[in-house]
């Protein structure tokens, strides 16, 4: 009977770390496992041929769209539009084969510009999947077959407003609860039972113009919170109730869109249109926490293609200075390269960094993630180039680099040959 027992223990054991294995394989939401562009990646190669690593299968067919991946399980999940309607669409991870579409909510460009697409990268979590429409249509669907399990609209139950590019806060999850941002003079954020879809707070203590920057989960002085960057502020959120636990005043102009950076109790902050960056540092005593700023310059100056802190130093874009090292506890710049490679998105993965040039041949390249400067390693153009910027971040996961450029989705292998 014992030895039963020990048997049974041990499948359950294996079985355990079976499912541990594939989450490490997944990523679930927006910039990762972590929200912060990190790919637990290793064995990559350092060095492409020069047409590029070898492309594994390409989807054709998913419609205007500047959400990037989520990939978890079997399935590759994004958003893309077609004639009047957006969708939230499931892909076979082995073959890029379409497995299901479901209607999310109506199609457009809103604001100048003629951006028609959906921004909002889709969040995994078990068997759901919650997807976000540019004018606040929010679908909780059953990530197995895309069946509808809940439905949500911004302007009908939240009273939100629809910012002038609309909508593209990504949703979070927490626990039981997805969290979602909507904006509005009711709050900027509201959790949901995940399940059902039910109000379970707002945060009432924090109602300004929200943007496009999406929300972080941390925890601070072992209080779990959510850190939202608005167009006036940074803040933490409590995350049981939605109170408001520290506020920064952080003026942003026109469009504040990179997701927060938190390390070691330090919040980083950044945006373009002449506003630049800003560490906070927060505290708590008594029970009660506030945040100090550290510095505030323009050294990294980033508009939408991320920033990703690896070790002490910060990587991105920033505007008119080109690629930019920074020191993440001073701010002071480390190195910048202008010409290389133009303005876009990354993620980190394997040492390197993955950047994407929004514009032109939508050039990508892999650099060292070094404060020693800009050491390019390969680089390629990749094929079906769309005359619409490439502004969907890139995502590195299983030794599989995904590629989306509006109604095509690349997936290349990247692994060491083994």
């Amino acid at each position: 009977m014992k030895r039963h027992l020990v048997s049974v223990a041990a499948l359950l054991a294996l079985s355990f770390l079976a499912g541990a294995a594939r989450a490490a394989d997944d990523w679930p939401q927006w910039r990762g496992p972590n929200r912060d562009g990190h790919s637990p990646d290793t064995g990559l190669l350092k060095e492409w041929p020069a047409d590029g690593p070898k492309l594994l299968w390409k989807a054709n067919g998913l419609g205007a769209g500047y959400t990037s991946v989520s990939v978890v399980g079997e399935r590759v999940f994004l958003l893309g539009e077609q004639d009047d309607s957006s969708f939230l669409i499931a892909l076979k991870r082995a073959d890029g084969t379409e497995l299901w579409r479901t209607k999310v909510g109506k199609a457009g460009a809103p604001g100048w510009g003629g951006f028609a697409g959906p921004r909002c990268t889709p969040t995994v979590d078990g068997d759901l999947v919650f997807a976000v429409g540019q004018y606040g249509q929010v679908l909780c669907a059953n990530a197995a077959d895309g069946s509808e399990i809940w439905r949500k609209d911004y302007a009908k139950d939240f009273d939100a407003p629809l910012p002038e590019w609309g909508f593209s806060g990504m949703p979070l999850v927490d626990g039981d609860n997805v969290i979602l941002a909507p904006g509005g003079k009711e709050g900027d954020l509201v959790a949901l039972e995940k399940k059902t879809g039910k109000l379970v707070w707002r945060s009432k203590e924090l109602a300004e113009s929200i943007h496009y920057s999406s929300p972080i989960l941390v925890e601070i002085g072992g209080v779990r919170q959510i850190i939202q960057l608005t167009a006036a502020s940074v803040a933490g959120i409590r995350a049981s109730d939605g109170g408001l636990l520290w506020r920064a005043e952080r003026k942003g102009a026109t469009a504040v869109i990179p997701t927060p950076i938190y390390h070691d109790g330090q919040v980083f902050v950044t945006s373009s249109y002449g506003t630049g960056c800003n560490l906070f540092k927060i505290t708590v005593e008594d029970g009660k926490f506030s945040a100090t700023q550290v510095y505030a310059n323009k050294v990294m100056t980033n508009h939408h293609g991320g920033v990703v802190l690896v070790g002490k130093y910060l990587y991105g874009f920033s505007e008119g200075k080109g690629w930019t090292c920074q020191d993440f506890e001073t701010g002071k710049n480390v190195w910048r390269q202008q010409g290389k490679i133009g303005k876009g998105s990354l993620v980190y993965a394997d040492g390197l960094l993955y950047l994407r040039a929004e514009g032109g041949k939508g050039t990508v390249a892999i650099i060292e993630a070094t404060p020693d400067g800009y050491k390019e390693l390969s680089r390629f153009d990749p094929p079906d180039r769309s005359e619409k910027n490439s502004w969907p971040h890139p995502v590195v996961i299983d030794g599989r680099l995904y590629l989306r450029d509006q109604g095509v989705l690349q997936c290349y292998d990247v692994r060491k040959v083994q």
